[in-house]
């Protein structure tokens, strides 16, 4: 499945994953024993946090004799039968944002190696970041297959974070707003995007996100889609809300610049046009498939471009 990439089959980076995460094996110990001690089983090679690949895809090798369970997360099984397992470290050589061929996967591999990769990587994280006690301070172990921690000194249970994040475009007359970050590369522009906070809902957040950053009020917000982003462990979600009046008050210190953009100048930027009005997100992005959604549903059949 060399070079077969989620963008082929509409989807984000991230999404499209085949693997069975088997809670009944992860919350059994003799059937996560079980699978551990399997022939079949097999180890994501991992450098750090970035994915190693081979000929087949993603790099697996077998548990080496001197493997301890207790040092691994079982990520699941796959088409093949075959256990899976990520190898769990104390301390990482690089930060969450340090990922140059994680980023690029997708072009190497198939849409479900990629999702796996992007189980393991944030779980990995998790799991560094995580080694003591939030309620106590006692030092923490993998606990459930390596899909919780447990404290030694009071018992407390922890489980992986996953924070939620509206990407959202705003949609004015057929056009939609576009922004840009401070840090990103000239001419690139993007879906405005937030964390949602505690107490919201994902409409609430997308609101609240497009006064505070734009100065837009919005309404009649519907979903699109979602896609797990592992840097480190965001679930991004994705919407269009509607706009009645386009005057943008903009907070300087999260944009740099924003703007109204028609269908054409959306067209333009996804086809990779030289004289586009912006330099689209990168494919393996959601925000690259939010705007071909509102693209496909802003012009007419015969007006859509390939």
């Amino acid at each position: 499945m060399h070079g077969t990439d989620p963008q082929a089959h509409g989807l984000p980076g991230f999404v499209g994953g085949t693997l069975d995460r088997v809670d009944h094996i992860r919350s059994n110990p003799a059937l996560h024993a079980q699978a551990f001690a399997s022939p079949n089983a097999r180890l994501l090679i991992l450098e750090g946090l970035e994915p190693v690949t081979d000929d087949h895809g993603l790099a697996l090798a077998p548990l080496g004799p001197d493997a301890r369970i207790e040092e691994h997360v079982l990520l699941g099984v796959d088409l093949q039968e075959r256990p899976i397992f990520a190898h769990l470290v104390e301390t990482l050589e690089q930060g969450p944002n340090a990922t140059p061929r994680s980023r690029g996967l997708a072009d190497l591999v198939s849409a479900s190696d990629v999702a796996l990769y992007g189980t393991a990587r944030s779980l990995v994280f998790w799991h560094a970041r995580h080694r003591f006690c939030s309620v106590c301070g006692g030092p923490t172990h993998a606990h459930k297959a390596g899909w919780a921690r447990r404290c030694g000194t009071c018992a407390s249970e922890h489980f992986p974070r996953v924070d939620p994040v509206s990407i959202m475009l705003a949609e004015h007359e057929g056009r939609v707003l576009l922004g840009r970050q401070h840090s990103w590369p000239p001419g690139r522009y993007s879906a405005l995007a937030g964390f949602i906070e505690p107490g919201e809902t994902v409409e609430e957040a997308v609101a609240r996100e497009l006064k505070e950053e734009a100065g837009i009020t919005v309404h009649s917000v519907r979903y699109v889609m979602s896609q797990p982003w592992p840097f480190p462990s965001s679930l991004m979600i994705a919407c269009v809300a509607q706009c009645d009046d386009p005057a943008l008050t903009l907070d300087e210190t999260e944009i740099e610049h924003a703007f109204w953009c028609d269908a054409d100048g959306v067209a333009a930027a996804l086809a990779g046009d030289p004289d586009a009005p912006f330099l689209a997100p990168p494919r393996m992005a959601v925000a690259w498939h939010l705007l071909d959604h509102w693209l496909r549903g802003a012009v007419a059949p015969s007006d859509a471009r390939a």
